[in-house]
């Protein structure tokens, strides 16, 4: 597999993975002219918008490391642009990660803040 097959391929495992947890997957590689979003799902009623990480392996650091403050605004700025556009009822928002080293899946649930 190469680089963009793996990333997909990891990106349905951390959907199969926030399904068995209940929540109800809304948009998968959501894009627009900000950026894009892994997934988009709702966990009762929180909006949560997930950012997928994953590597091979640790020597430069985890996968979740990489979720920098650049990145960080990115997906805010996405974030609003989903919200402004689509009408989802929610109480809450917030911002995930998943991070996937080898197979092993860790949730980082508010993983960063507006």
């Amino acid at each position: 597999m190469n680089r963009k097959e793996i990333g997909k391929h990891n990106e349905k495992l951390a959907q199969k993975f926030l399904e068995s947890k209940g929540y109800e997957i809304l948009k998968i590689n959501f894009y627009c002219k900000f950026g894009e979003i892994d997934i988009i799902c709702k966990d009762e009623d929180c909006l949560v918008f997930v950012e997928v990480r994953s590597k091979s392996y640790n020597d430069f650091g985890m996968p979740e490391e990489t979720v920098d403050y650049k990145k960080q605004k990115k997906i805010i700025k996405t974030a609003n642009y989903f919200i402004e556009n689509y009408k989802i009822d929610y109480d809450e928002i917030r911002f995930d990660v998943i991070a996937i080293l080898n197979g092993d899946i860790k949730h980082f649930q508010n993983a960063f803040e507006v």
